[in-house]
């Protein structure tokens, strides 16, 4: 087998995971949110760079496999608002305000629609349906749109958009230069629902075209390189695909569904039956879930809080990262997030232009973070502007001093993550915290202690372990027909159909569908039912009022990197680098400081310590100990517990 390169594109960092068997090389660059196919090959580069010594990106692309990866240039768009001005041609029957059930709604349909909404008499014969249509676009792009939603409410809305289409590109030829593009909601899911398949398809319409752009020229640039298969997508449904076979709306927060295929990887090799993850970044703290070996998802996915047609992954987002910026608030208290100082400028110590105070400047002030190896020594930090960043930001409005300012940051910072984990689900006795991105680790022990948690474990990738979730990705693809009788012709021509879908779909992924697993089942969804059925050949019960599709889900296993490890086989002492003076509660004292490539498979020690590698570091407080195994992974328990603490994947 031969390379797989697994890319997480994220707001402050891009990072970039090379495995081939059991070698990893992975490292990281800054994000260019202006050009972002800048540090996508920047970081293709610079991991070359460890393969071979020198820049080949040649050579790199030409041993690989496949190349799986995740962008937030959807979702950041979305959220920031920038993207096409979309109208939306609905039916006559249809009521816009149905689009909007409550205040966050219309507000987010204001900020993509607006007024720029039209409706079509679709009992219209012919020529005046086509005269109405052609007078009801140019109303659209006339008030600003430049891409068109067609959204047609009822039973019949298949019928009435693909009769509207087939008029309107006589009309509209979608080869001229200058043509709007037009997209029907009946096309993109199959969803009874009219107001969440509507949604998708707004959704969807807007976050198309940044993507777009950007990911064909990545992939243009990739064939150049000689690279020997196509940029693979990753999706938030968990598998991934070319980029011409991706709908855009499924990239919607793919990042954190990298993480959170690794985190169920790491739960199925060690037995964990309940593994809660953090993946904290420079912006967000993404927490999920995996119970049972399965990933915590919602069947009808929600974007900014509004229903969509497509599952998606259930991971909630809290506004705390490592640059995150930390200011006063009401009763001398502080707040921290959302807002965030992302790479450009940074944390006040990047010496970018950044003055706000975050946590990664007061962990530089506490001696937690050293300069000379922080960000593997490529990124030089500036620890008297942290100084002056939070003696102007936090000290002084405060009226406190230096010590008291970085234990006040930290416990808001602890406090922040910690709620947002017991919001988001209950830890038991037999919860496990998996925690990782760059800002993960930093102060893992404590957020743990105020989520009633006790056992963490550090992946050896934690820094850049969502970009290592990606190659736990197949390729997969979901078909979907409706029933055109209820009956065994109609079921036969339903399989037919899917069958020859699937089969042309996986030729232009370059596979045969019988080198894929297939299942089908039965959706189920109108007259008060919304439900997936096992498909056991015969058709359901379903009322008139329900719609009865057939769903087939198809999937190609690719190469997935190597899990290895296992914890308790052995214990010896851990290899000490030295010493690290820590002011921890506003006291400073001289920790044992152990380097992660340093120690050996059953390595052990007790904190206080600091652990250390290019990309993390982690406090262990008093009370717990950390343990490697030889897989490079990093238990931590705390001794204090009277919960169980048995090793996972422990021998007898």
């Amino acid at each position: 087998m031969g390379k797989l390169i697994n890319i997480d594109n994220g707001g402050t960092l891009t990072d970039i995971c090379v495995t081939e068997g059991a070698a990893v090389w992975r490292t990281k660059t800054l994000t260019t949110p202006f050009d972002l196919s800048k540090c996508f090959i920047d970081g293709l580069l610079k991991v070359s760079v460890q393969i071979y010594g020198a820049e080949d990106l040649v050579s790199l692309l030409s041993t690989t496999d496949h190349l799986r990866y995740s962008t937030t240039q959807g979702t950041n768009a979305l959220v920031e608002r920038k993207g096409p001005r979309l109208g939306l041609l609905l039916s006559a029957a249809a009521d816009v305000r149905a689009l909007q059930p409550d205040a966050h709604a219309a507000q987010l349909f204001a900020a993509l629609v607006g007024e720029r909404v039209g409706r079509l008499d679709t009992s219209l014969d012919e020529e005046r349906l086509e005269a109405a249509a052609v007078r009801a676009i140019n109303a659209l792009t006339s008030a600003g749109a430049n891409r068109i939603v067609v959204a047609h409410f009822g039973a019949d809305r298949e019928r009435s958009e693909n009769r509207l289409k087939n008029l309107l590109l006589r009309k509209f030829p979608q080869h001229l230069l200058g043509a709007i593009p037009i997209l029907y909601s009946s096309e993109l899911v199959e969803d009874a629902d009219d107001v969440r398949r509507s949604w998708s398809a707004l959704f969807n319409a807007f976050l198309h075209p940044a993507m777009e752009r950007f990911l064909y020229n990545a992939e243009h640039k990739l064939r150049n390189s000689k690279a020997r298969n196509p940029l693979l997508i990753f999706r938030n449904d968990g598998h991934s695909a070319r980029v011409a076979k991706t709908v855009a709306l499924k990239t919607y927060s793919s990042g954190p569904r990298g993480g959170m295929e690794g985190a169920r990887a790491l739960a199925g090799h060690y037995g964990f039956r309940h593994l809660l993850s953090i993946d904290i970044g420079g912006t967000t703290t993404d927490i999920g879930e995996v119970r049972d070996g399965c990933v915590r998802a919602d069947r009808r996915g929600r974007v900014e809080g509004v229903e969509v047609s497509f599952a998606l992954c259930d991971v909630v987002s809290v506004g705390v990262g490592g640059s995150s910026i930390i200011k006063p608030a009401g009763d001398r208290g502080l707040r921290v997030g959302p807002e965030s100082v992302g790479s450009a400028p940074g944390p006040a110590c990047f010496a970018l232009g950044g003055t706000d105070a975050t946590i990664t400047d007061a962990f530089l002030l506490s001696g937690l973070l050293d300069p000379a190896s922080f960000f593997g020594g490529e990124l030089k930090i500036d620890i008297e502007r942290a100084r002056r960043a939070i003696a102007e930001k936090v000290s002084a409005p405060l009226a406190i001093g230096e010590p008291q300012a970085i234990a006040t940051m930290e416990q808001a910072w602890v406090d922040k993550v910690a709620t947002g984990i017991r919001e988001f689900t209950q830890p038991t006795a037999d919860t496990t915290l998996a925690a990782f991105g760059g800002a993960g680790p930093f102060v893992v022990c404590r957020i743990a202690e105020a989520a009633g948690i006790s056992r963490v474990l550090i992946p050896g990738l934690a820094a850049v372990f969502s970009a290592y979730g990606l190659g736990f990705s197949d390729i997969g693809h979901d078909y979907e027909t409706p029933l055109a009788t209820r009956d065994r012709a109609g079921l036969e021509a339903a399989v037919d159909a899917l069958a020859r879908r699937a089969r042309r779909g996986l030729q232009a992924e370059g596979f045969a569908l019988e080198q894929c697993r297939l299942e089908y089942r039965w959706q189920v969804s109108g007259g008060g039912r919304d439900e997936l059925l096992p498909f056991d050949g015969e058709l359901p019960v379903a009322g008139d009022a329900c719609q009865l599709s057939l769903m087939l889900s198809v999937v190609k296993p690719i190469g997935h990197p190597e899990l290895r490890g296992r914890f308790g086989s052995s214990r010896s002492a851990a290899v000490a680098a030295g010493t690290r003076r820590v002011v921890i509660a506003q006291r400073a004292a001289d920790l044992p400081l152990y380097r992660v490539q340093d120690q050996v498979a059953g390595a052990s020690a007790a904190g206080p310590a600091v652990l250390e590698e290019a990309f993390f570091t982690c406090r262990i407080d008093a009370g717990w100990r950390f343990e490697f195994n030889d897989g490079g992974d990093i238990l931590l328990s705390r001794e204090s517990s009277n919960v169980s603490n048995a090793k996972p994947g422990s021998r007898a």
